[in-house]
């Protein structure tokens, strides 16, 4: 499902460390339902700039816009309500409680959260309850995890937590899901999954999604268009098959012998 709306635009966006720029006048827009990918050298400013597109930092030049929004620099817990959601290379799950209880605890707001509710509204919150705990199980389901519901989270393989990670961004009306090299430490036929779901995510509700990821097989499979980033801004962007074939990117990243 692709459109032709920008939902998110980089515009000259710059990030110093120290004198040294991680991200260096980087421009791009990502599509309305679409799924970009990110690709790119280690040092070559993806991550960093995941960053700055969800809050965790805030650029020293340049505007980042959300539906013509402007929210450079605007804190992770206010883009989450906006619906900007963002994954980890390392899973993020909470240890010690059980895979829906992770899911249970994403949504915000919650009337059970308030001491005066709990004393004040525990038939409404009795309610609010269940009906978060049906569409965890929903969640659960759909990923292919409901077998492993009352199973404790650290427990889980890598894969698995990856799942769960996407899961909880279902937990919430995701309008824009930024993944962190989804890929990172799961198995082939979990990735494979993983690749199911974000595709099903997309096509049949309409998820956009950027992701990060050193895997072109799974790029390749996954994305259009893909963005090659190169000392903190754009080198080139174009389908798979034009990435792997362009000669920029082969010298820059690919390799002469992965063409």
């Amino acid at each position: 499902m692709q459109q032709n709306t920008n939902i998110l635009q980089v515009n000259g966006l710059s990030k110093y460390f120290g004198g040294l720029a991680a991200v260096s006048n980087c421009t791009l827009n990502i599509k309305k339902g679409s799924i970009t990918g990110i690709i790119g050298p280690n040092g070559s400013g993806k991550t960093t700039l995941f960053n700055l597109i969800a809050g965790n930092l805030k650029p020293n030049q340049g505007k980042v816009l959300f539906n013509n929004d402007d929210i450079t620099g605007v804190p992770a817990y206010e883009l989450f309500s906006k619906g900007i959601l963002r994954t980890f290379q390392i899973a993020h799950e909470f240890t010690n409680l059980t895979v829906l209880e992770n899911l249970m605890m994403v949504p915000g707001n919650q009337t059970g959260e308030k001491l005066m509710n709990v004393l004040m509204s525990s038939k409404i919150i009795k309610s609010e309850e269940d009906e978060i705990k049906n569409k965890a199980l929903d969640v659960a389901e759909f990923l292919n995890l409901k077998h492993l519901s009352n199973e404790l989270a650290g427990n889980l393989s890598g894969g698995q937590k990856k799942l769960l990670e996407l899961g909880r961004t279902m937990m919430v009306d995701a309008n824009l899901v930024l993944l962190d090299e989804v890929g990172a430490g799961v198995n082939r036929t979990l990735l494979k999954d993983l690749g199911t779901a974000i595709l099903r995510l997309n096509k049949e509700r309409g998820y956009t999604f950027c992701m990060i990821e050193h895997d072109m097989d799974f790029i390749s499979r996954m994305c259009d268009p893909v963005i090659v980033m190169s000392e903190g801004s754009v080198l080139f962007e174009g389908t798979s098959d034009e990435v792997k074939k362009n000669e920029k990117v082969i010298d820059s990243y690919l390799g002469r012998g992965k063409k």
